[in-house]
């Protein structure tokens, strides 16, 4: 009788480990973007490179979740930035620099989280654009990246919620903490967005507020030393519209950004830093974007972005065009080739050109060519 009663209890405490082992998870994931790039101009020369995260950054993180019942579980994701050619940290060197948050998630109500988050402009827009998939990605960002659909900076700090599916209707917000005691909006953040889903169409929308970005005022604030710019506050706002229909996908995207006080412009990817002085600024940009899969493992796409902008002083015109072939040799593995041009007009010898992730030309013109291989894992 006791050796039966001791091989029930042993029997339900296996059951109860399976089923706490099922309740939680965690899933380490990843993708490495590797290739060989070629530029006509940077800073006067042509270039032929290795580069890492042409597309996209290469990265590995770690995603989990915890059951509590109810409909409610803990959820968490730390994610690294790094570059394959060196295997040095991104995002300025931290460990966790492209996504660190737990929060709680509630199948009626929605989520909340905490820490380093996407802003509701890239939550909302960044899958609308070229730029912000992996159909384009980093060549195919807009001037500077100047509206982040690119992901040139993450909101530390942040407090951030998601709301449920309503019938195809997702909203959400995010609010950046300063986290100084004595200037409570001396480098502060805050963001709202929704999308809309019905059949093959998708509808978005975003705005984000950035004061004192990359400011040295308060370099522990929502928004610091990887500020796409610094200055006294930053307005960014969008709408954008994606059909699919087939094997097609068209989409347009409409972003403007607006500065007041810009004294630099910090081209993370390139290293550089352009100094001004103090001015506002604007750019408003024009994306008309498609992509039409020839086969399932076969995938072209393109996109034409104008760009108007009023900086230092002109009026500078950027024309950007990308134009991408995908090959996917498994559900984990592609290949890519990928051509970016663009020129600027009417930048009069102050605005030159500069695609995302090279240096800048030292002309009004540049033109990028790149081929490689990207893994997930």
């Amino acid at each position: 009788m006791k050796k039966n009663t001791l091989s029930a209890l042993a029997v339900a405490a296996a059951s109860f480990a399976s089923t706490a082992h099922a309740q939680s998870s965690v899933t380490l994931y990843g993708l490495i973007d590797a290739g060989i790039l070629y530029t006509s101009n940077q800073q006067g020369s042509s270039n032929v490179q290795q580069s890492s995260g042409a597309l996209n950054g290469s990265r590995w993180g770690l995603r989990g979740s915890e059951d509590l019942g109810g409909g409610l579980k803990t959820i968490f994701v730390l994610e690294n930035g790094f570059s394959i050619s060196t295997g040095a940290a991104k995002q300025n060197s931290r460990m966790f620099g492209r996504q660190a948050f737990v929060g709680l998630s509630s199948e009626q109500a929605g989520t909340v989280t905490l820490g380093r988050q996407y802003d509701s402009v890239v939550d909302n827009l960044g899958t609308l654009s070229l730029n912000g998939t992996q159909y384009g990605g980093t060549l195919a960002a807009h001037p500077y990246d100047n509206d982040n659909l690119n992901n040139s900076f993450r909101v530390s700090n942040s407090l951030k919620y998601q709301s449920v599916n309503y019938g195809g209707l997702k909203f959400n917000a995010l609010y950046g903490f300063s986290n100084d005691a004595g200037g409570f909006a001396s480098n502060r953040a805050y963001s709202l967005g929704a999308t809309y889903a019905f059949g093959g169409l998708t509808a978005g929308a975003g705005y984000l507020q950035l004061n004192n970005a990359g400011s040295t005022i308060n370099s522990s604030g929502a928004v610091s030393d990887d500020a796409t710019f610094t200055a006294s506050r930053q307005r960014t706002y969008g709408a954008g519209l994606n059909y699919a229909f087939g094997a097609a996908n068209v989409g347009f995207v409409f972003t403007q950004t607006q500065l007041s006080n810009l004294t630099a412009i910090n081209s993370a990817n390139a290293g550089t830093t352009t100094s001004f002085a103090g001015d506002s600024a604007r750019f408003a940009n024009y994306e008309i974007n498609g992509r039409y899969a020839f086969t399932p493992a076969f995938t072209v796409s393109g996109a034409y972005t104008y760009t108007d902008a009023s900086l230092e002083g002109v009026n500078p015109k950027f024309h950007q065009f990308t134009l991408q072939g995908d090959y996917a040799l498994s559900k984990r593995t592609d290949l890519y080739a990928e051509a970016a041009y663009q020129r600027v007009v009417d930048g009069e010898g102050k605005i030159h050109a500069d695609i995302m992730g090279v240096s800048a030309s030292d002309s009004n013109s540049q033109a990028v060519a790149t081929v490689g291989i990207r893994h997930r894992f």
